[in-house]
């Protein structure tokens, strides 16, 4: 994806948020007058598999997920920033560039990883570059760590895109996902924030080949409904603590 179409994805996030409606009311305690959104208000941090790449956009897991719960709430349009191909240092430097400094949301997801893993960027590398991004997403989420939502990065390893590769590379590539998962689980936890594991719905792909996009790389929008089948009750359980 074109960082053109990238740029457009985060101005019509941005200006969706803009254009909901707002509630004040005045702090007892300080008479400070507080601005609410009368809307959950959600940032997806990631890649191509945040964007939903080859699937239409109303069908990536953002757009999954802000459709369910706006089966019994009001949720806003999601803003994403995410492109095919990124890395975590792509992405930090994206999110920098994005003019987000001050915003906060009342959710926030991160996938992000795999194309450090293909490009061969080391995992302590990735590991600086994630705890990095972890804090920027606490941030995000206004201090709050309940709001922040991990997700595993997929094993690309099963699709027919990788099927070039012989056994002993292929069980490199597993090998290494885990790897990479290993390091942003532990720093997950770490932080204290949700994670969610998909690598295993990802593998189903193996023998299913509806969970894949018409491109043999990317999930399809049912495995996607997969993954928000588990994010989906955390979530609830989140904002229902609220």
């Amino acid at each position: 994806m074109s960082e053109f179409f990238s740029a457009l994805l985060i101005l019509s996030a941005l200006s969706g948020c803009a254009q909901k409606n707002t509630v004040q009311s005045v702090d007892n305690k300080t008479g400070a007058v507080v601005v609410k959104s009368d809307s959950l208000t959600y940032l997806a941090l990631g890649d191509s598999y945040t964007i939903g790449q080859s699937v239409p956009l109303s069908q990536s897991f953002p757009y999954q997920l802000t459709a369910q719960l706006n089966a019994t709430l009001k949720a806003s349009v999601p803003t994403i920033i995410a492109t095919t191909g990124w890395t975590t240092n792509d992405l930090m430097t994206s999110i920098t560039n994005s003019g987000l400094t001050t915003q906060t949301y009342d959710l926030v997801t991160l996938l992000i990883g795999v194309n450090d893993q293909f490009q061969g960027i080391s995992q302590n590398t990735y590991r600086s570059n994630f705890i990095a991004l972890l804090k920027t997403a606490i941030r995000f989420a206004g201090g709050n760590k309940a709001k922040v939502f991990i997700i595993s990065i997929p094993d690309y390893s099963v699709t027919p895109f990788a099927g070039y590769n012989s056994a002993s590379q292929l069980s490199q590539i597993v090998k290494e996902i885990d790897e990479f998962n290993a390091i942003n689980k532990t720093e997950s936890s770490n932080e204290n924030v949700n994670y969610l594991d998909i690598i295993d719905i990802s593998r189903r792909a193996a023998s299913d080949s509806s969970l894949l996009a018409p491109d043999g790389l990317h999930p399809s929008a049912k495995m996607y409904g997969l993954w928000i089948e588990r994010l989906l009750p955390l979530v609830k359980s989140m904002l229902q603590a609220k």
